[in-house]
């Protein structure tokens, strides 16, 4: 090796270089072996110094390549010069314990002073280079089956507007194949005047970082390849590609969504003109009743008082029907007006202390004697007070008007909270009811018992239903015939739309 090496110009110095070199370095001659050889490319093919002067450069490659490569070594020779081997085909080193890994190799001829020709090979391991380009390419392939795939159109333009990708949702959504519309500017999916507006819109934007739609996402409207114009739902997010900005956008056509919400539109005011309609009605209608309806009562009680001594039972009997007919009137009328207006109101909740609240309903109904009426300990709640004391008056007053039991019992309960609700029952130990009426008792004007036998306007269950829901929460039923009922219902403790 000194021998060969002395016989170069300048040979201690080179000889300096290649040691203190941090890149893998070696030397050859003309018949391909090795005269020298670097720390850093022992290092990185597991050789001593010994083990590999004297022998051939094939040493360093996989056997598969060995004897192409002595042939092109020898041509090599032929006409010596700087440059990259094996360009545009990926190398390959082999390490002493049999594994491989991607090499680059950098060749330069040397000159000996005899006239003989070396050739010094600078290498570059680059497996991390090589793993990293693959993992990017199953990347880019994971990428690229994502946008290919997806639902949504997907397309990607340069910062001049000019279009790269258009995704094959995109194709159906705009009526284009990528190749007629890559290259183009994307203002050509858009109608006037947002197209002239568009080139000066991004230009402003990378002048002065003002944007509008980037990041943001907002409702535009496209263009399609047959004129037709549409809505859709746009967001752009920009990205950085060495020096290139890019700009990717995901487009969604909305003109179902457009035309579903124009239609709820359209309903929601035909709901609401129904409902001022509805309400106007009830309250003229219950108005126009009223006035007839107390001279009727007041004609009936008149008769009742003056005329008595001229009826006989069966008279009196009727008149009593009849009084008793008018005043269930009344209350139908008052029902069908407090019905139309539970949910149209706002209501002002303030803080309400239940114990209070049911105490004095109990002794406004002012149940028998024959009846004993319990009460938990009730919280304080955030409602309208006039709306819970309906609530609990309806359902204490039907557990007393039913009761059919000698000795009666009706329980107010408070079964807890939860973080969203209040849950209170009313349980009696009345008549019960059939499951089959479990929904026909809260409709309007149903009741189960005979109207004559049990006065009822068939109101109340209906009024109690509506005004917990409104606020919220959930009425339930479970009963026994025969053995009673157990009316619960729930309370958010934060109702919506109230204040």
């Amino acid at each position: 090796m000194t021998k060969h090496f002395l016989e170069i110009p300048e040979g201690r110095q080179l000889n300096w270089l290649l040691e203190s070199a941090s890149d893998a370095m070696l030397i050859t001659n003309i018949e391909g072996r090795i005269i020298l050889a670097n720390p850093p490319l022992l290092r990185m093919f597991g050789y001593l110094s010994e083990e590999l002067l004297d022998n051939p450069i094939e040493t360093l490659l996989p056997e598969r390549v060995r004897h192409g490569h002595v042939g092109m070594r020898t041509d090599y020779f032929v006409r010596p010069s700087a440059r990259a081997m094996g360009s545009g085909r990926e190398l390959s080193g082999r390490h002493k314990n049999g594994t491989e890994f991607f090499v680059e190799v950098s060749l330069s001829p040397l000159q000996t002073e005899q006239g003989d020709t070396l050739v010094m090979a600078t290498i570059q391991d680059i497996t991390a280079r090589k793993q990293a380009e693959k993992s990017l390419l199953e990347s880019e392939a994971r990428m690229r089956a994502i946008v290919d795939t997806a639902v949504d159109a997907i397309i990607t333009i340069d910062e001049t507007g000019i279009i790269e990708r258009f995704n094959p949702a995109a194709q159906v959504l705009f009526g284009y194949i990528e190749t007629d519309i890559k290259g183009r500017n994307i203002s050509t999916l858009m109608p006037s005047p947002f197209r002239e507006m568009h080139d000066g819109y991004l230009a402003k934007y990378l002048t002065t970082g003002e944007k509008k739609i980037i990041g943001i996402g907002r409702e535009v409207v496209g263009l399609r390849k047959d004129g037709t114009v549409f809505p859709m739902d746009l967001s752009i997010a920009e990205m950085q590609i060495g020096k290139r900005r890019m700009f990717t956008g995901i487009v969604r056509d909305i003109s179902e969504r457009k035309l579903a919400e124009e239609k709820n539109t359209r309903l929601m005011q035909e709901i609401s003109s129904a409902n001022e309609e509805l309400t106007s009605f009830a309250y003229v209608v219950s108005h126009d009743l009223k006035a007839p309806l107390r001279a009727i009562g007041s004609l009936a009680d008149w008769l009742s008082t003056d005329y008595a001594d001229k009826f006989d039972d069966e008279g009196r009997e009727h008149m009593r029907l009849l009084i008793s007919r008018v005043h269930r009137m009344g209350g139908l009328i008052d029902g069908i007006l407090q019905y139309s207006r539970i949910g149209r109101i706002k209501e002002t909740v303030v803080e309400v202390d239940l114990n209070r609240v049911v105490a004095e309903v109990i002794d406004l109904l002012a149940p028998p004697s024959s009846i004993t009426v319990t009460v938990d300990a009730l919280p304080k709640i955030k409602i309208e007070p006039t709306r819970i004391e309906q609530i609990f008056q309806n359902l204490i007053s039907n557990a007393i008007k039913y009761m059919d039991k000698p000795d009666g019992k009706i329980h107010v309960g408070f079964s807890g909270a939860d973080k969203d609700n209040w849950q209170f029952s009313v349980t009696d130990n009345g008549p019960g009811i059939e499951p089959r009426h479990f929904e026909r008792i809260f409709q309007l004007f149903q009741t189960l018992a005979p109207r004559d036998r049990i006065e009822s306007t068939g109101v109340g269950l209906a009024l109690m239903k509506k005004s917990v829901e409104m606020y919220g929460g959930k009425v339930t039923l479970e009963s026994t015939p025969g053995t009673g009922s157990i009316f619960s219902f729930t309370l958010r403790k934060h109702p919506k739309n109230q204040h």
